[in-house]
């Protein structure tokens, strides 16, 4: 029996490029926003836009400046997220935990200090 390959059609072949395309340079663009403090990461986790859903939570984490692989995983270990747990898949008591031990906690006389929760690891 002699099997033929079928080529996708140029139109649909493109648009998925096209689509590749946007989610990548959106991802981008937030990576950007995230280091630039624009945005911060917490609140990407809550609101999880459609081009973020597909990330992992460690790649989240690193486009925030001072965060890197070890500070990552520490972070995600003592949470027990996983490193390639995708954005998208985080339940809501996730969510609302990471989220709660990366915003800025107000200190005394308004300024801001980073609140650590959890055991220490």
């Amino acid at each position: 029996m002699l099997q033929t390959a079928t080529m996708t059609p140029e139109p649909q072949r493109l648009r998925a490029l096209e689509r590749a395309n946007e989610v990548r340079l959106a991802r981008a663009e937030m990576k950007r926003r995230i280091a630039d403090g624009v945005v911060s990461a917490a609140d990407v986790i809550l609101d999880c836009p459609q081009a973020v859903s597909s990330w992992s939570v460690a790649d989240l984490l690193m486009s925030q400046r001072g965060w890197g692989t070890t500070r990552c995983r520490k972070f995600l270990s003592r949470n027990d997220v996983s490193e390639i747990k995708r954005v998208g898949s985080l339940t809501e008591r996730q969510r609302r935990l990471l989220a709660a031990q990366l915003r800025p906690a107000r200190g005394r006389l308004g300024a801001q200090s980073w609140i650590q929760i959890g055991t220490p690891g």
